[in-house]
């Protein structure tokens, strides 16, 4: 599937943003964390809980960039971008909902998330549609 121009700049910008906040937390969470004004303590139990999402995050930032390097890659990169884009702000909501006010980092962490979020289904939309998929491949050319 070819990608257009918007489409590589989205999963450029969601592709280095997932993994750059999936390696930070895997290498240095009481920093990372320490941004947000949380203090974290030295439980392996607890470290190894933010850790392994982490890992997740980045990996899912490697797909996002592989659909930008193979285009065979490019469908699951999409699903990549959306599905964490989507979730992530979703779950910070609930915790709104339900935990009440975070910090001012964490509502700035969940705009970003919102942001990125809107942009990939902007980029996206087209391709969200039922049959969009089959309607590209489908094109017969007459000469």
């Amino acid at each position: 599937m070819s990608l257009s121009l918007f489409e590589k700049i989205t999963l450029g910008i969601s592709g280095i943003t997932a993994l750059s906040i999936g390696v930070f937390i895997l290498a240095a969470p009481h920093t990372f964390y320490g941004s947000y004004g949380i203090t974290l303590g030295d439980d392996a139990s607890l470290l190894s809980e933010l850790r392994a999402p982490a890992a997740s995050l980045a990996a899912f930032g490697v797909l996002m960039l592989a659909g930008l390097a193979r285009s065979a890659f490019s469908q699951v990169a999409m699903v990549a971008a959306l599905t964490v884009y989507l979730a992530f702000p979703a779950g910070r909501l609930v915790g709104l909902l339900v935990d009440g006010m975070p910090s001012t980092s964490i509502i700035g962490a969940l705009a970003l998330e919102l942001a990125i979020a809107a942009l990939c289904l902007t980029a996206f939309r087209h391709r969200l549609r039922p049959g969009a998929s089959r309607r590209s491949s489908s094109r017969v050319t007459v000469a």
